[in-house]
């Protein structure tokens, strides 16, 4: 079952938040050299295809009959292990490879905020179910909301129906969402006093995110990969600091100057609990899983280094310890200025913004995979550009380790059609073998 509670130190007092912890080695490379990587089976085969040398070498040395049977069996065995890795790649969703940045056919597309209020489909069924809180957090009714532009428009990537600030309740901050003004948080936590009623994550609290999941992966199959996606700390921080939405975040702000304890220590206790909730999605069924950093592109690149990278580091080495091979994506709107830094987080592949040029951004964050990034008011245009738009994106991205995707979500009044002219475009691209 995929319901369980995890369980921690309780954080009623929270303490300075712990270091980074270091990865295991395995974990940490695992990314980039295991079997399910291109440089590991290029590793695999060079030792495979010296083996003849080695041996004839062993033979004439002199070093006998028995070492020298040896070594074909270990070759052998290496080959048996490349087949196995190479067939369980070819088994995987086109996304997750595209990920993982090994060869694709064409590239994999879907698009943030992919399900929403720009289909009828959805429009409708809102009428019905009025509260977003219930249509976010009933398993039928994500099931239902995910699986409406994956008919419609057979995307690469079918992507949870869900919030951001869903787990905030499980570790012990409600919310409310006004038709107006979002997100409203009655008791924000602005000193120490305030972090007594954070706790470990509540996993419990949370069984329709599983669920959900769950059931998505059997509507799907392998014609897609489900993705899951959480809130970066310091995103998820800006609401339980500000109390809501905000243009200035001078709250959140301030306090990192005025208290930088506190706020180190709720930034912390989030990361914590988000890296457990990527976790759980990841039991669950989800394939790959992105991490908005939504308010990242806020603060200045000397701040980010400070008081946003070391807590995505914190929620990407606690999934690495748990679910090594599982790629994660790092999205943060607005990140011009970042680029460089979010590519040494330890995730896989980098969202980019629609302001930045596909082949400067290539360049920016080097061997890691990309996603993105055409401009979302292109969806407005006539057909013939949004297909020139995909064709562009692609081209500059290259064949390998590229995710297309907007480079933000779907603006509310985009026209249905033009989302599928999207998709139909992206498919018609083929890659040489």
């Amino acid at each position: 079952s995929v319901r369980r509670r995890v369980v921690t130190t309780p954080l009623a007092a929270l303490p300075t938040p712990r270091p980074r912890l270091p990865q295991p080695a395995s974990a940490r490379s695992a990314p980039e050299f295991d079997t399910n990587r291109p440089v590991a089976m290029s590793a695999v085969t060079h030792a495979v295809a010296g083996a003849p040398a080695m041996l004839t070498s062993r033979r004439a040395s002199g070093s006998g009959a028995r070492l020298s049977a040896r070594a074909p069996v270990a070759s052998s065995r290496r080959v048996s292990v490349a087949v196995r890795a190479a067939a369980d790649e070819a088994k995987e969703p086109l996304l997750v490879r595209a990920a993982k940045g090994l060869p694709v056919e064409r590239p994999p597309a879907w698009m943030m905020r992919q399900a929403g209020r720009y289909m009828q489909e959805y429009r409708d069924l809102a009428v019905k179910h009025p509260s977003f809180r219930e249509r976010s957090e009933t398993t039928d009714l994500i099931t239902e909301i995910t699986l409406q532009p994956w008919r419609a428009f057979a995307p690469d990537g079918v992507i949870l129906f869900s919030d951001i600030l869903t787990p905030l309740p499980a570790i012990g901050i409600p919310f409310e969402i006004d038709d107006y003004k979002g997100p409203i948080l009655d008791s924000p936590i602005r000193d120490k006093e305030g972090l007594k009623m954070m706790h470990a994550l509540d996993l419990d609290m949370l069984p329709f995110v599983g669920e959900a999941l769950g059931i998505l992966r059997k509507e799907v199959g392998d014609t897609a990969a489900v993705l899951g996606f959480v809130g970066a700390p310091w995103t998820l921080a800006t609401y339980i600091v500000e109390g809501g939405s905000s243009s200035t975040y001078k709250t959140i702000k301030s306090m990192a100057m005025s208290d930088p304890d506190t706020l180190k220590s709720i930034l912390s206790a989030v990361a914590d609990a988000v890296g457990d909730y990527v976790g759980y999605q990841i039991d669950a069924g989800a394939q790959c899983v992105q991490i908005f950093d939504s308010w990242g592109g806020q603060l200045p690149p000397h701040m980010w280094e400070v008081w946003s990278k070391p807590y995505i580091q914190q929620v990407v080495d606690k999934v690495r310890l748990t679910h090594p091979g599982v790629p994660l994506t790092l999205y943060a709107n607005g990140s011009g200025g970042l680029l460089e830094r979010m590519a040494t987080t330890g995730v896989d592949c980098i969202g980019l913004d629609w302001t930045i040029d596909m082949a400067d951004g290539r360049t920016r964050v080097g061997d890691l995979a990309v996603q993105g990034n055409v401009d979302p008011a292109v969806l407005f245009a006539a057909p013939e550009a949004v297909e020139q738009a995909v064709n562009d994106v692609c081209a500059k991205a290259g064949p390998t380790g590229h995710i297309l995707n907007l480079g933000h979500g779907v603006l509310v009044g985009t026209p249905e059609e033009n989302v599928k002219v999207f998709f139909d475009a992206a498919k018609k691209i083929k890659y040489d073998a």
